[in-house]
């Protein structure tokens, strides 16, 4: 469910009581499965609230394809000393859905359109 009407995205609960470790990933459970409309996938993003208590998400954003028919699992990890609990309820994650554009990939020859180079934040200087 959305936490208000003009939120982006719907929220993902923890279906149990899940303790996280400071350095350890931990694949926190939804229970839930989806599956998505032809021509579109989900797109999992982290909860910026549980990031100021030290929670994070790995692989963030996540991307659950429209052929994916498990259950949908938050893979997080605690970055403070100690351990964090999660209660069953507790709002891990959210959950775009997506339009998926077609595009085909080809071997050419990429000419520079920009200034910028090397990524990264780098200026490419």
């Amino acid at each position: 469910m959305k936490a208000t009407e003009g939120s982006a995205c719907f929220d993902l609960a923890a279906v149990e009581p899940t303790e996280l470790e400071r350095g350890r990933v931990t694949l926190v459970r939804t229970g839930l499965k989806m599956r998505c409309p032809a021509g579109t996938f989900l797109e999992v993003r982290p909860r910026s609230g549980l990031s100021t208590r030290g929670v994070l998400m790995v692989n963030a954003p996540g991307t659950i394809d429209r052929d994916f028919a498990g259950e949908v699992r938050v893979p997080l990890t605690y970055l403070f000393d100690g351990r964090y609990r999660l209660e069953a309820g507790d709002r891990i994650a959210q959950v775009r859905l997506v339009e998926e554009i077609p595009a085909r990939f080809r071997r050419g020859r990429v000419r520079e359109l920009a200034s910028r180079s090397g990524g990264f934040g780098s200026t490419g200087r």
